[in-house]
């Protein structure tokens, strides 16, 4: 466990408990959907919908960019207009696009932050302006409504 904390792997933070306070250890690699899933929280038809969304976003890049891009070379003076993406992220962002439409405006919201953005239940909750644990339930129904789009057993 020491190796762990010191690659920074896993992080040793005191938090509220029961209005008590004590030492728990938190994954930092672990996605907020895969920690419901390791408590069940969501069942594993939903987090496997889960998880096709998150690779179809990742896929089609539409996370936001922190370092330059190194996957287009220098343009030359004639060049003129954005290079087109593949045939594979094009076909990537118009299968996310299919999913968070079937999921519905009111539902998608709660869905892409806790999937794509990797936002805490109680980040998205807040940033929402929803009560306390309300995210649960709400992002519960997200993925049922998209396990049913991806047809999903």
């Amino acid at each position: 466990m020491r190796e762990l904390v010191e690659r920074g792997l896993v992080d040793g933070r005191i938090v509220p408990v029961e209005g008590a306070r004590r030492r728990v250890r938190v994954n930092l690699n672990e996605s907020p959907l895969a920690w419901l899933r390791s408590r069940a929280l969501v069942d594993a038809r939903q987090y496997d919908a889960g998880e096709r969304l998150r690779g179809d976003f990742e896929r089609a890049s539409l996370g936001p960019r922190v370092t330059m891009r190194w996957d287009e070379g220098p343009r030359s003076s004639r060049t003129t207009g954005p290079i087109d993406p593949s045939g594979g992220q094009l076909a990537a962002k118009a299968r996310f696009d299919a999913a968070v439409a079937a999921v519905g405006p009111g539902l998608s919201d709660i869905l892409w932050r806790t999937v794509c953005a990797n936002e805490g239940l109680p980040a998205a909750e807040k940033a929402l302006g929803w009560p306390a644990r309300a995210g649960r339930l709400v992002l519960t129904l997200a993925l049922d409504r998209l396990a049913t789009h991806y047809r999903l057993p």
